[in-house]
């Protein structure tokens, strides 16, 4: 398990350190295949802080479906990753989490 951040992410945002390093990727017959090819493909990583969850129009805070220590499921964000201690991590919104692996 990740060692816990020092930020809290605010509203329905995630924070998700990936589980396996982004870019290009060589096969095994030396061909390189850049990152933008599999520009679709879902990533997973370990949600490692969450936010108190969003604000409904009357006040209310709606909660947040995922906890930290979750493996989660998402598509490349349009952001780039943040990088802390060396370490890169994506805010996420909830919405953007396609699923929690049980």
């Amino acid at each position: 398990m990740a060692k816990k951040l020092s930020l809290k992410p605010l509203g329905d945002r995630v924070v998700v350190m990936p589980s396996e390093k982004e870019g290009e990727k060589k096969l095994a017959s030396g061909i390189i295949i850049p990152e933008t090819v599999s520009k679709d493909k879902l990533l997973s990583g370990e949600v490692v802080a969450v936010g108190p969850g969003r604000r409904t129009d009357d006040g209310k805070r709606l909660p947040i479906e995922v906890k930290v220590g979750d493996t989660v499921f998402f598509k490349k964000p349009w952001d780039e990753p943040i990088k802390m201690n060396e370490v890169e991590y994506y805010v996420l919104s909830e919405s953007d989490i396609i699923f929690i692996k049980n």
